[in-house]
């Protein structure tokens, strides 16, 4: 008869190194992102200085069209037109694509900004769901809404891409609102090197901000708990995670909430995906697959301080399936496109971020979850000490809270955007206390989603619930 001869001292041993090396190498990988991104803030920062002076634009910035999908959005739509609108830059056009909606995001459109239909020519480059019309506002020249069958995200963008005549677009989301010179941060790099490709900006969170006609009055931080673990999180994952990564030439992530690309080289590549979840990430990781194996120069960078604000959710239920859609489309967008690892001219993209991402991103929460486990039983049955339990959590927890505690240090260090003592005492408490339970309970919901990408479960759009405490819906008079 068969016998199964385990050694489980072996096991435990092994088990104890495998998931202390796991959470030391990612803190300490993130830590040294952090490194790297003070010092190109330090060489970032004066260059702001100069260029928040009147003489560093000379008005020939190259034309952008604004992209703007949107479903069911009557609440936040008319907020986040306005602030679009009034953009300091030369020449821009705002394209707003109605998915569909079934809400009266269409009607309030119509509405608020005199839109009339549009016989326009309509060239399909990138395949999208039917377009049952185009309308052009007769308040504003420069803004434009397009009228369709729903088809996602991707399909809509894909349409409004189609729409667009500008040589750039920018992508941003419904309910975001831009800070008046954004468009002019961001856009600096094309002008700076023809390379450019794809420039991404700084998304915060507007929660707890006091916002007027679609723009930010006053920054303020969240009341609930929730949404300021949530401040910690974005300054994290933007200021300092991918600037990093930008500066190293491995960004894999340009947030599709506000980016800016090349239009003709996104046409080039295919569009946006309609089949994934993700099709931000999914379009920056492609474009590094195409073009490096096709040897063509390009460059994709981060700015920390292009601003664009975004309300985060307040309750688990939303912040549950948000969180479950980021980790579907980031297993998407990775095994979509597995030639850029370790390919021949893959570079930093495909020899150190992508395997990186693949690793510690994208199984990372299956390891996190085990690990916390399997630590805990091992210590509740006594194969392992009190002693060793204490050094697995303090890896565990105690690095997650020194890259919590030295990205908030780098924020205050460089933008200083919280600067009353009570912000600072509040994020530094979040900064402490998010990392138990709530950094735990996030890896668990991302688990969920990789299960559901493993078993092939299919989203849409990804509905939130908004308070818009800031602001006052849109009414349609009868």
């Amino acid at each position: 008869m068969f016998e199964l001869n385990i050694d489980w001292p072996q096991v435990v041993t092994f088990s104890e190194w495998f998931f202390l090396a796991y959470f030391v190498v990612i803190s300490g990988f993130y830590l040294l992102l952090n490194l790297v991104s003070i010092f190109n803030l330090n060489l970032y920062m004066p260059n702001k200085v100069l260029e928040g002076l009147p003489q560093i634009y000379s008005g020939l910035e190259p034309p952008v069209s604004i992209l703007v999908p949107a479903y069911n959005e009557q609440t936040s739509i008319v907020a986040s037109i306005q602030s679009m609108l009034q953009l300091n830059y030369p020449m821009f056009d705002v394209i707003i694509v109605n998915d569909g909606s079934k809400d009266e995001t269409l009607a309030v459109l119509i509405k608020t900004f005199g839109l009339l239909p549009f016989p326009e020519a309509y060239q399909e480059r990138l395949k999208s769901k039917p377009v049952r019309g185009i309308y052009r506002s007769t308040l504003h020249p420069n803004l434009r809404v397009i009228d369709k069958e729903n088809g996602g995200k991707a399909d809509a963008l894909n349409a409004a891409i189609n729409a667009s005549h500008y040589p750039l677009f920018c992508c941003v989301d419904a309910d975001s609102l831009l800070q008046r010179n954004s468009l002019q941060g961001i856009t600096y790099p094309f002008m700076e090197d023809h390379r450019v490709i794809a420039v991404g900006g700084t998304v915060r969170v507007a929660n707890g901000c006091t916002i007027v006609d679609g723009f930010l009055k006053k920054v303020g931080l969240p009341t609930h708990l929730m949404a300021l673990f949530q401040v910690i999180e974005y300054l994290r994952a933007f200021l300092f995670g991918r600037l990093g990564w930008s500066v190293l030439g491995g960004l894999l992530i340009i947030s599709g909430t506000f980016g800016v690309f090349r239009k003709e080289t996104v046409i080039d590549v295919g569009g946006f995906r309609t089949d994934t979840v993700g099709e931000d990430m999914e379009l920056v990781v492609r474009m590094h697959r195409i073009l490096r194996k096709n040897k063509k120069p390009y460059r994709m960078v981060f700015l920390p301080d292009p601003v664009s604000w975004t309300e985060v959710p307040e309750d688990f239920k939303t912040l549950k399936n948000q969180r479950m859609r980021w980790q579907r489309g980031l297993c998407e967008s990775l095994f979509g496109n597995m030639g850029l690892m370790f390919s021949h001219n893959g570079g930093v993209a495909g020899w150190l971020a992508f395997p990186f991402m693949l690793v510690f991103e994208c199984f990372g929460p299956l390891i996190e979850i085990v690990g916390y486990i399997l630590m805990f039983i091992f210590y509740w049955f006594g194969f392992i000490s009190w002693p060793v339990f204490l050094i697995f959590m303090f890896a565990a927890i105690g690095m997650g809270m020194l890259l919590s505690l030295s990205s908030l240090l780098l924020e205050e260090m460089s933008f200083h955007i919280y600067n009353r003592p009570g912000q600072i005492f509040g994020l530094l408490f979040a900064a402490i206390l998010e990392n138990f339970g709530f950094r735990q309970l996030n890896s668990f919901w991302r688990l969920i989603g990789l299960f559901s990408w493993i078993f092939g479960k299919k989203d849409g759009w990804g509905e939130m619930k908004r308070k818009k405490t800031h602001q006052k819906p849109a009414v349609v008079s009868e």
